[in-house]
């Protein structure tokens, strides 16, 4: 996928807002289980989708049947840990009970966070080792992402009050979350590159 054209008609596998935000690109969305994504591409129902990260790819078997795979994407630039319960439920429990899952919850939360670098990372590394090709998503496709999610939150903040209600809410915290991290972090680009990009290779003399 070399630029925004590419995307009308992509046979695509997505879920969630991702299917609103590719649709409005002109991809022709199907929102397949996870179980059910390997076998479409080896068929040919589809002509590519996202899943996850790379670890949950590679176990999926993404591998197998794909050798070109895309890196970055505004739809899903992060991954969060998440457990929902019934309020009115869990209000009933033993106060022990309730701290159990609190804390239960914070662990897996963190866990997932701290291991989540190690294994992509790995994982990444030994699908290169299978012949996938790994590129990054031009920019022009980036923009066009944003450009789409902002007409479906329009659209959706139209037509849902809470939706609405929930990226105003988002959007403040971006808003203040966001100055910090992009004033405060450093661009460790530099430094990798510094310290473990290969050289070029030398020029052959004449």
């Amino acid at each position: 996928i070399a630029k925004v054209q590419d995307l009308k008609g992509l046979k695509y596998r997505t879920v969630g807002l991702a299917v609103d935000i590719f649709t409005e690109l002109g991809a022709a969305v199907n929102p397949l289980p996870g179980g059910e994504i390997v076998p479409a591409l080896d068929r040919g129902l589809i002509d590519a989708a996202e899943f996850n990260n790379a670890s949950s790819d590679r176990v999926l078997g993404f591998p197998d049947v794909v050798k070109n795979c895309m890196l970055q994407s505004f739809h899903q630039s992060g991954e969060q840990f998440e457990i929902l319960f019934n309020k009115s439920k869990y209000a009933t429990l033993p106060a022990e009970l309730r701290s159990i899952i609190d804390y239960a919850v914070q662990a897996s939360s963190a866990e997932m966070s701290w291991k989540a670098i190690d294994r992509n990372s790995k994982d990444y590394e030994e699908m290169k080792k299978q012949g996938i090709k790994f590129y990054k998503t031009p920019d022009a496709i980036l923009k066009a992402q944003l450009d789409a999610w902002d007409k479906v939150v329009e659209k959706k903040s139209a037509e849902n009050p809470m939706f609405k209600k929930v990226m105003d809410s988002q959007r403040a915290f971006a808003a203040r979350a966001g100055q910090w991290q992009n004033d405060y972090m450093v661009d460790f680009k530099m430094a990798y590159n510094r310290y473990f990009k290969a050289p070029a290779p030398a020029a052959k003399k004449a």
